[in-house]
């Protein structure tokens, strides 16, 4: 996964309504449930033997190894509510769009006589819904991290650089040198 799939999905999971289960037996049940009963396919998806899935489901394993506990939030966090998590995704693509936060080096492809060097920026940046939407609409049809990083960067170049076109016309952002990126919505 790259940086802006972790950002959405974290993003996504950040609108939650119920805290996830607390304990390992009670994630084990979740993600059983969540696969239609199946403790084979709950193992493949953990990366654990079947026998040890019972064992969780039946309490005589209540504390799981570190890398295992890390990767039964992680899958619980991906499958919890997703009613709510698809409604704020659907709000966030048609009403309220995204906040997009980064420290990445922009640089710009403008007008002779103007500077167009790359230097890290700190920007925070509401997207208006269009951009939210073709963030959704990418990921689902599977896109790449780079296509994600150019609707990003897009958006930026709109909202922030060209002022929603009230300046810099012609100005096209690159978005390279990413240090971090945080999306809410």
């Amino acid at each position: 996964m790259g940086i802006f799939e972790d950002s959405l999905d974290k993003a996504a999971a950040n609108t939650a309504t119920r805290p996830i289960p607390k304990s390992a037996g009670a994630r084990v049940r979740f993600l059983v449930k969540q696969l239609k009963g199946s403790t084979r396919a709950t193992a493949q998806l953990l990366g654990v033997s079947q026998r040890t899935v019972e064992r969780y489901l039946t309490g005589r394993i209540k504390q799981p190894r570190p890398e295992l506990a890390a990767r039964l939030e992680a899958e619980v966090r991906k499958r919890w509510q997703p009613r709510v998590r698809d409604r704020a995704m659907k709000q966030a693509a048609t009403e309220t769009g995204i906040v997009i936060e980064t420290r990445a080096r922009f640089g710009f492809t403008a007008a002779p006589g103007t500077t167009d060097d790359g230097r890290i920026r700190l920007i925070t940046q509401h997207l208006p819904p269009v951009y939210a939407a073709r963030l959704f609409d990418a990921r689902t049809a599977g896109a790449e991290e780079r296509q994600l990083r150019d609707i990003a960067a897009e958006g930026l170049q709109e909202q922030y650089f060209k002022d929603r076109g009230r300046r810099a016309e012609g100005l096209q952002v690159e978005f390279t040198d990413i240090d971090y990126v945080e999306l809410d919505f």
